[in-house]
């Protein structure tokens, strides 16, 4: 019966969690080909307890009542109430006959102090445990492993004894969980494929680094030397954000704190999701030339925000690194590939390196797991892994480089194509001013002689003005000359041939005895004739202005008194606008010095220059009256007149509330033939003659001083002769 009993114990003994009896076996097998090892933490047949004790680490110590709990499967429910994980760790092995008297090596974890036993041996420590009153310190090496030997198939015991904190940082667990590693078992050719594989890695790592930060650097530099291009910004951006979270995803644990390493995962868990997978969508965008739907990047704000979220309250690293990583990239995936489509039938030139790039990249993350189904072996060799996820990770940075090189290369022909039309544009022009040029020269050929006889006149008036330097050229004078006369010209002959028609018609009505109709045509004609008078007296006018602007004046001067000159051309100027227009009012201000000393000049000139100014002035005001009375606003007209004398210079000033001089234009007012008024109601030759009249004729000065619809003033500065006073 006894022996019944023990059959069954030992036939259900893996099931009735008495484990801490079972053997575990090792064989050449549960080691990886590509490091020559296994996490040997994380198989079924560890015991723990927790607290510590040195008769723990004893071969025939009793496990009874300890604890099934692999080492990687510690937590903060382990920690007393200072943050402290103390316990010890238990397991029976067996190994393979093909691995006695060969090296095997043992690796430890980090950031936790461990002392490593076999068969009640202590042959390794990892940091300090706190024993022999020593501080506790944390193991944070490099490639540390331990060589071990083992000659005989018999059973040992493998004991840890582990001591380490929890974090102070998110998600607050054991330090050590970080990695998923508190002990691992190598093989014979470990430690060889450990220090290859690290090599290997951190070359690749850091390759990613620099190629991104070059990029990066690559399309600042482009974007400061090409501000219009405003894509280039969001691509630099990118790239930056890339560049970043690849450099704190490849920080070697090795040396650095806890704190250092998780604060690196946590920027570059931050960058990756709400920064990079959310410039992605936006980047492309931008690039082409869509707007952005509002609704789906909220959709996108939230996912990230829950993710983030998801990413904190998990409790392994690892775990919360592939919550965020696998959900954010499939969904960032498909807003990009939904703009993909989209813009399918919209997409030109550059635009399809960016699409071809994003293609690459979604076709390498999803064909990952497929390669890993079907060519498992292949897949997991850390060369074509290291490559995978080399393409995985530049891939997208590489096209936005081919993107910005085509685009560019579209810049240049743009900027080829805009200058051929600028080339063909100039001959175009070209010959169209040769053209015009002929048909001026036979146009003014064709002109009547009392035409000739007026532009002989003009000849010499502008002879006058180039001798004065008031005229740049003699081509900019014929044009204007051209400019004021033509209009009357062209009034005189159009109504000429319509009168002439009129006679014709006339006539044939005094035939057929209607003379009412006759009558009506002669009234006709009688009109026409006063429109031809009244232009031809305009052109009339136009050439004795110029005539007289460039006649040299013979008078002497004089002994004047300025005020009484001014006041008489004030009411000469005011009385000849209101004979025009009996409806125009404006307030006369006047401020005359009573000591104003008497100025020798000559008094019909001076008085040409105060009428212009007047005149100038009242018309000012008026103009903007009819403005006003438009808008509705009150407004006075005001002219103001003053006198007065610094013992050098009798000064008078001119000062109107009119529209005022535009800036830009106060330096062409003095300029022949230079007239803001309408066509027919100025020839531009006022304000030249009264600045040669004062300057060159009297030695003194004429300023301006405006403010564009409020005020103008108009000072003048006239020489007092040695020794004549006001008697």
């Amino acid at each position: 019966m006894k022996n019944i009993i023990k059959t069954i114990l030992l036939l259900f003994l893996p099931f009735i969690g008495l484990a801490q009896d079972s053997v575990i076996n090792i064989s050449p097998e549960k080691f990886s080909k590509n490091i020559d090892a296994f996490n040997i933490d994380a198989i079924d047949g560890w015991v723990f307890h927790k607290g510590n004790d040195s008769l723990w680490a004893k071969k025939d110590m009793d496990t009874k009542g300890w604890e099934k709990l692999k080492p990687t499967d510690l937590s903060a429910k382990y920690a007393d109430k200072n943050g402290r994980v103390e316990g010890w760790f238990r397991i029976k092995v067996r190994f393979d006959s093909s691995l006695l008297n060969k090296v095997l090596y043992v690796d430890f974890g980090q950031w936790a102090s461990t002392a490593f036993y076999v068969d009640g041996e202590l042959l390794a420590t990892r940091g300090n445990t706190g024993e022999k009153r020593k501080d506790f310190r944390e193991y944070n090496g490099g490639l540390d492993p331990l060589s071990i030997r083992f000659d005989t198939p018999a059973v040992h015991i493998l004991s840890l004894h582990y001591v380490g904190y929890l974090s102070a940082i998110p998600p607050y667990d054991v330090k050590t969980q970080s990695m998923k590693k508190v002990i691992r078992l190598g093989g014979p050719n470990y430690s060889t494929r450990l220090s290859n594989n690290y090599k290997k890695v951190y070359t690749f790592l850091t390759s990613w680094v620099v190629i991104c930060a070059i990029l990066s650097v690559l399309f600042w530099l482009l974007l400061f030397q090409n501000p219009k291009e405003k894509n280039l910004f969001w691509i630099a951006l990118y790239t930056s954000t890339v560049a970043i979270y690849t450099y704190c995803w490849a920080i070697d644990p090795s040396g650095r704190s806890f704190n250092e390493y998780r604060t690196y995962f946590i920027i570059g868990g931050l960058i990756q999701i709400p920064t990079i997978q959310l410039l992605l969508p936006i980047l492309l965008i931008k690039v082409f030339k869509r707007k952005i739907n509002s609704r789906l990047l909220l959709i996108l704000i939230i996912f990230i925000i829950i993710n983030e979220i998801g990413a904190f309250l998990t409790n392994s690293f690892e775990t919360a690194f592939y919550f965020i990583y696998l959900g954010s990239v499939v969904f960032v995936f498909g807003i990009c590939l939904y703009y993909v489509i989209t813009s399918w039938k919209s997409l030109k030139g550059a635009q399809w390196a960016i699409v071809g790039g994003l293609i690459f990249t979604i076709s390498v993350y999803l064909i990952a797991p497929i390669l890993d189904t079907l060519i498992p072996n292949i897949y997991r060799s850390q060369y074509f892994n290291l490559l995978n996820r080399t393409v995985f990770t530049l891939g997208f940075p590489f096209s936005l480089l081919i993107y910005v090189s085509m685009r560019f290369k579209e810049m240049i022909q743009e900027v080829q194509v805009n200058a051929q039309k600028v080339v063909e544009l100039s001959e175009e022009k070209k010959e169209q001013a040769i053209t015009q040029q002929k048909i001026l020269e036979e146009e003014v050929a064709r002109q009547t002689g009392e035409i000739r006889q007026t532009l002989a006149n003009l000849k010499s008036t502008q002879s006058q003005l180039i001798q004065s330097e008031k005229m740049a050229s003699l081509g900019e004078l014929t044009a204007g000359i051209a400019h004021e006369i033509q209009n009357p010209l062209n009034f005189v002959n159009n109504f000429s041939e319509v009168t002439n028609e009129l006679i014709d018609e006339m006539n044939e009505e005094l035939n057929k005895g209607d003379v009412e109709e006759a009558k009506s045509i002669a009234s006709d004609i009688k009109q026409n004739l006063q429109k031809i008078t009244h232009h031809g007296k305009r052109a009339d006018s136009i050439v004795k202005g110029m005539l007289q602007h460039s006649r040299s004046s013979s008078h002497q001067k004089e002994p004047t008194d300025i005020n009484k000159l001014a006041d008489e051309y004030l009411r000469l100027a005011y009385h000849g606008l209101r004979a025009k227009d009996k409806s125009f009012n404006a307030e006369l201000i006047t401020n005359y010095d009573a000591n104003l000393p008497l100025a020798s000049i000559v008094p019909q000139d001076i008085g040409r220059v105060f009428l212009n100014l007047l005149t100038n002035a009242f018309y000012a005001v008026q103009d903007r009256e009819k403005k006003e009375k438009v808008s509705g606003t009150p407004f006075k007209p005001t002219v103001k007149l003053s006198t007065s004398t610094d013992q050098e210079f009798i000064i008078i000033k001119v000062e109107d509330n009119g529209s005022g001089i535009p800036e830009q234009i106060k330096e062409k007012v003095m300029q022949p033939f230079f007239t803001t008024k309408p066509t027919g109601e100025g020839t531009g030759l006022g304000l030249s003659m009264s600045y040669d009249i004062v300057v060159e004729a009297h030695g003194g000065t004429i300023k301006i001083n405006s403010e564009e619809g409020e005020f103008t003033e108009f000072t003048i500065t006239i020489p007092i002769e040695p020794k004549t006073t006001n008697s």
